[in-house]
């Protein structure tokens, strides 16, 4: 496991004045008192769709934080998994995977919505629709990742069994569920970015469901903020301080797509800009203060659930496994 030095010289030309204007700072920041830790993990990853998790250091930073650490957890590693045993404080991930960690009984507390949106179905015809799907070879990287998942509820949502009306194709070691795709070994895949840049740079343009516009997919969010269980607990401040700056570096993304595109390129998270600004001008970052996170959460439960994917309650693991203060706080404070 690595961890990425704090990228300041990038990152210099957005001060913490700077970053702490683009939402206000409210009256109520010096009452809640300094955060209970300045240290702060999150996951360095590929996806570039978390492109506010990545510009966030200067929020941060007016936040009260001091030590801002980008982990890399490896490759197969289930977010979830390195969250429950502490070596990673917050990450994002599909609504419907948070409910799968806590399925699992993982100490996760999802805290709000990051953005609606950004995953993308190609196929190759005669595929048209997501109930076409039935009896075709859909590649997935693994069996319970975040396409599965997402797939799996889409193909119920239209009438399918994900269990018996569709061929999962996983990816060999050394592979990637994108490269089958690419290479004729399955029909259709579901990728989010910078996937669906990449494919569309092969010459792969027949996107058949886009979940940034196309419903009911469009009304929830897709991408939830959650963390390790313990941390929320003991850090409410921080939390609230974290997921503050979080929704400043959206706002930033939606108001300043191009200087967070560069972000993104100067931090090493991606090496194409015009994949980041696609992205960023593409994903809805800016909705975080309409949609409802509580509201996202149970639709994907639900869906698991009558897909026959949980083991629990859904209510019983959203009681447990959900803290909506913070971000209801913020929208009341921010005034969004």
């Amino acid at each position: 496991m690595q961890i990425r030095p704090n990228r300041r010289d990038f990152l210099a030309g957005l001060s913490a004045a700077g970053a702490a204007g683009i939402l206000g700072t409210p009256g109520s920041l010096a009452a809640e008192g300094a955060p209970e830790t300045t240290t702060i993990r999150l996951k360095q990853s590929a996806a570039i769709c978390f492109a506010p998790a990545y510009v966030v250091e200067p929020f941060l930073r007016s936040e009260g934080f001091a030590d801002i650490q980008y982990v890399d957890a490896g490759l197969g590693i289930p977010s979830g998994e390195v969250l429950a045993r502490g070596d990673l404080d917050f990450d994002i991930t599909f609504a419907g995977t948070v409910v799968h960690h806590l399925d699992l009984g993982r100490p996760v507390t999802a805290v709000g919505g990051l953005h609606v949106g950004c995953y993308e179905l190609f196929a190759r015809e005669p595929i048209r629709s997501v109930r076409d799907l039935k009896g075709r070879r859909v590649g997935i990287q693994s069996i319970n990742s975040s396409a599965y998942f997402y797939i799996s509820i889409m193909a119920k949502h239209v009438g399918l069994d994900p269990n018996e009306d569709i061929e999962w194709v996983t990816s060999p070691e050394g592979s990637t569920a994108l490269d089958l795709f690419a290479a004729g070994e399955t029909e259709a895949f579901l990728g989010f970015p910078p996937e669906p840049q990449e494919l569309r740079s092969r010459g792969h343009r027949r996107v058949v469901l886009n979940t940034i516009v196309d419903r009911p997919w469009s009304q929830y969010f897709c991408c939830m903020i959650y963390g390790n269980a313990a941390w929320v607990r003991e850090h409410p401040v921080a939390t609230k301080r974290f997921l503050r700056a979080m929704y400043k570096a959206a706002e930033f993304c939606t108001a300043e797509p191009e200087a967070a595109a560069q972000q993104l390129v100067d931090g090493g998270f991606t090496e194409h800009y015009d994949y980041a600004l696609e992205t960023i001008e593409s994903v809805p970052y800016d909705l975080w203060h309409e949609y409802d996170s509580e509201d996202a959460m149970r639709f994907y439960a639900l869906r698991l659930h009558e897909s026959g994917m949980l083991n629990s309650n859904p209510n019983t693991l959203l009681a447990d496994g959900t803290d909506w203060r913070f971000v209801n706080e913020l929208k009341r404070e921010l005034k969004a």
